[in-house]
Order: C-alpha cells, then sequence, then structure tokens
C-alpha cells in the first residue's frame, strides 16, 4: 500500500510518519563501506532501487522494535550482528535476512512468534529419508575455508570446483586465492568431515523461519504504510521497476 505524505519521510507505522534521516544515514554508510564500488551509480535507476531495499530492511527493523517494546522482549542492541548461512538467509529472503543479521529486535521477535512451531514427525522423517539419499563426501580430510565476506565453513577438497581445489591446495594455509571467479583462504585442515546435523534440528529451523516470514508479511502489510519513492523495489507499479516477464 503506498500513500501520498507531506514531507518526506521512509514510511509509516501504525499511521505514525517514520524520520527518513536512518535511511540517508544507512545509505551513507554504504557510500563509505569496504564495498561503496560495488554500488550503482548515484542518481541512477539502480540507485534508487537500492534506496527502496534499504527502506526495507529500516522498516522491518522499526516494525519489529515496537512489536518488542510491546511484548515486553528483552532486547540488546548492543549484540554482535547475527551471521545466516546461505540457506537460511535465501529462505527468509534479502530484505528480512538483511534485518534479521543487522537487528536484535527483529531476531527477539523471530524467536517470539515461532517458538511454538515444530514440525512433524512425518516432515522430519522424509527429510531423513531424503538426506540419507545423498553420498556423503568419501573423504575423511576436510579444509577450513573463509570467504571474503568474513564467514568460515568447512569443505572435502573434492566437493569443491576444481580450479578452486586446485588453487588452495597450491597455496600455503592463509593465502587468499582466487580461481574461476571463487575467491577463499584456507584457514587450515580439519582431520574429519562434520558429522551430520540433526535432522529434527534442521526441519524446525526451516519451519521457523517459513512461519517468521509468514507473520511477517502480515505484520507488515497491516502495520507499515509506504510512500511514494520507497516503494518496495518489486513492485511493479513503480517506475525503476525493469523486471519483466
Amino acid at each position: 500500500m503506498t500513500t501520498p505524505v507531506e514531507a518526506p519521510v521512509l514510511g509509516l507505522l501504525d499511521g505514525r510518519p517514520l524520520s527518513r534521516t536512518g535511511l540517508d544515514r544507512r545509505l551513507a554508510a554504504l557510500r563509505t563501506g569496504p564495498r561503496a564500488a560495488a554500488l550503482p551509480a548515484p542518481g541512477s535507476g539502480e540507485d534508487r532501487q537500492l534506496a527502496r531495499w534499504v527502506a526495507q530492511v529500516l522498516l522491518t527493523e522499526a516494525l519489529c522494535e515496537a512489536v518488542a517494546a510491546e511484548r515486553g522482549l528483552a532486547v540488546h542492541p548492543e549484540a554482535a550482528p547475527a551471521r545466516l548461512d546461505q540457506q537460511a538467509a535465501v529462505e527468509l529472503g534479502s530484505v528480512t535476512a538483511a534485518a534479521y543479521e543487522g537487528s536484535a529486535a527483529v531476531r527477539a521477535v523471530c524467536a517470539e512468534v515461532t517458538a511454538d512451531v515444530e514440525p512433524s514427525a512425518a516432515e522430519v522423517a522424509h527429510y531423513r529419508a531424503l538426506t540419507e539419499l545423498t553420498e556423503r563426501p568419501p573423504s575423511a580430510v576436510s579444509w577450513r575455508l573463509a570467504l571474503p565476506d568474513g564467514s568460515t565453513f568447512d569443505a572435502a577438497p573434492e566437493t569443491l570446483p576444481l580450479a578452486l581445489s586446485d588453487a588452495l591446495r597450491a597455496a600455503p594455509p592463509g593465502e587468499r586465492v582466487t580461481a574461476a571467479g571463487w575467491t577463499a583462504t584456507r584457514l587450515g585442515t580439519v582431520s574429519a568431515p562434520a558429522p551430520a546435523p540433526d535432522a529434527s534440528a534442521v526441519v524446525r529451523a526451516a519451519a521457523r523461519r517459513a512461519a517468521f516470514v509468514r507473520w511477517l508479511d502480515h505484520a507488515r502489510a497491516t502495520r507499515i504504510t509506504l510512500v511514494p519513492g520507497l516503494e518496495h523495489p518489486g513492485d511493479p507499479a513503480q517506475p525503476d521497476n525493469h523486471h519483466r516477464h
């Protein structure tokens, strides 16, 4: 929903205008941050789309801050940002994933509204049956790798792209290498592959992420009003949405 307003604002939460100051500050931080070179040119349509995307992140944060206050949830703003794995980020969607990683209020509300979500025994059994069909890597050795964004993970050499695996094997530990478009640093060797994750925990986490997305979509629709110029970047009615089918 989009509605005209008199003053430039971020959006409306329960009819109350939210200052655009936070958006301007967040965009300025991106422009001076380590990934500034990858951002679109100022004033371009892509730049306006970036502003729309950041606005949705800030509105999600503001909504969850309000919900956390209403429910008396313990929120620790000084807490370090969270880091989602790729699957979790995809399941949440880019806006919600960014808000979740950066806002303790979003994480607190997510935990609160999904606390009672539990997968059925059939769902866990189905997941277990599917994953057991996948052959485990035969290697008894894994590498601990670091990506440019600071995340780390363990992987058997034969599960990596061949060019990257060869480059990492040839380089000493701690040296960043790039091969075939992949960049990683081999931090060391793990003597045995990580054990398979508990199926119940994996399915529960996915079910809770799905439940949070449904809850948040409803909360946004009923409590947030968007303003012209800061529509959702995927809104086909706004002029900078060039996605066509």
